[in-house]
């Protein structure tokens, strides 16, 4: 066959005919108290059905394209979509029970909600499953939430770290099958057939956080460090942020090379900034022109007190930073003593150095240079 068209399309590796599956992972900013100061804008229950739409639009672009939920809250992050196997102990505990409770899984629905997706014939499945799963366990959450739970601050650290945890796990799935029984040389079946396609992708992750609370300071350092390691997985992280001013965020949309947008003046257009600004993966982003943000606040928090500071101090070893100079000039991190030297000092100024002025020719002065050596001649 190749000789009859001249092409060898049955040495195409797999990756250039088949789409490569797309992880969307979605954390939702579930903060009781931001949601109460924008109701009368945009209330959650519509929100919630507008990022549903956003949620069925991922899927539809592809059969492979997979998503996963978390909601962040005050003081925990839980799993919307798929249901975590640890069941929440937060709502175990205002059961009254302390008894396990049984692993379920998307597909083991309970028998009312079986019977309500079976029901609906003029819905996709999957979209059912989806939609059912995301609203039972956010009820359940709120639910279970008590007046103590509620604080001004959301826990968008702990969502990182499961985001980025079930990403790996499924870029594990998504991995050719090992060829190779020794542990320390391990060989793919595609990386035996054709040596370039060990380089190329098997899944496009990215993370998308609907934040309506502020970034908290004593958040600083586990959030930092969940940027760090999605930008060295090469994991976009994009924010749309309807309320508040999530600075640690903004700076993880500058550091993964997501997408950054602010919708605190207009929250109810939530479904127009989510399919224009956020519908597409990393790699059709190169495709198009993205929105880009005009300013980026690098403000750090500082390890001590835990408060956003524009000037503060350094450790040189561990690059920890203070806003003020701490006890006995000793590093609180690392235990290194701090030379300050001469902090306070004003600086030494250095005076300029005058120009010297060019000769007279000929004793004249005031008089245009004309090149010549001799003067011009006065009438007697």
């Amino acid at each position: 066959m190749n000789r009859i068209d001249a092409s060898e399309h049955y040495n195409e590796s797999p990756s250039a005919t088949n789409q490569i599956p797309s992880l969307l992972t979605i954390i939702i900013d579930t903060n009781p108290r931001a949601w109460a100061a924008i109701a009368d804008h945009l209330p959650i229950s519509k929100a919630v059905a507008n990022l549903l739409v956003f949620v069925n639009a991922h899927l539809a672009f592809g059969n492979d394209n997979h998503v996963a939920i978390l909601a962040a809250h005050p003081n925990r992050a839980v799993w919307l979509y798929p249901k975590s196997p640890n069941p929440d102990r937060h709502a175990r505990s205002s059961n009254g029970d302390g008894q396990d409770v049984e692993m379920t899984d998307v597909d083991g629905q309970q028998d009312g909600e079986v019977a309500e997706l079976s029901g609906s014939a003029n819905k996709y499945p999957q979209f059912a499953q989806v939609e059912t799963s995301i609203l039972t366990s956010l009820r359940s959450l709120i639910d279970s939430t008590t007046p103590s739970d509620l604080n001004p601050t959301t826990l968008i650290s702990g969502a990182l770290t499961l985001a980025l945890s079930y990403i790996h796990k499924m870029a594990h799935a998504f991995e050719p099958a090992k060829t190779s029984s020794d542990p320390a040389n391990p060989t793919s079946a595609s990386t035996t057939s054709d040596p370039t396609a060990a380089s190329a992708a098997t899944l496009h992750s990215r993370i998308f956080v609907l934040s309506v609370s502020d970034s908290e300071p004593a958040q600083y350092i586990p959030t930092m460090n969940a940027v760090f390691a999605a930008s060295h997985a090469r994991i976009p992280v994009d924010t749309l942020s309807l309320y508040g001013t999530p600075t640690f965020l903004q700076q993880a949309a500058f550091i993964t090379g997501g997408t950054f947008l602010s919708a605190a003046s207009n929250p109810r257009g939530l479904l127009s900034y989510l399919m224009f600004g956020f519908l597409a993966d990393a790699e059709a982003r190169k495709s198009l022109i993205i929105p880009t943000q005009d300013s980026v606040d690098f403000r750090a928090a500082c390890f001590c007190h835990r408060n956003v500071v524009d000037t503060g101090f350094v450790c040189s070893i561990c690059l920890s930073i203070f806003c003020e100079v701490p006890e006995n000039a000793e590093c609180l991190t690392c235990g290194t003593k701090l030379a300050l030297g001469n902090y306070g000092a004003k600086p030494a100024v250095v005076p300029r150095k005058k120009k010297k002025k060019k000769g007279r020719v000929n004793g004249v002065g005031g008089r245009e240079e004309t090149g010549s050596a001799t003067g011009t001649p006065v009438p007697g």
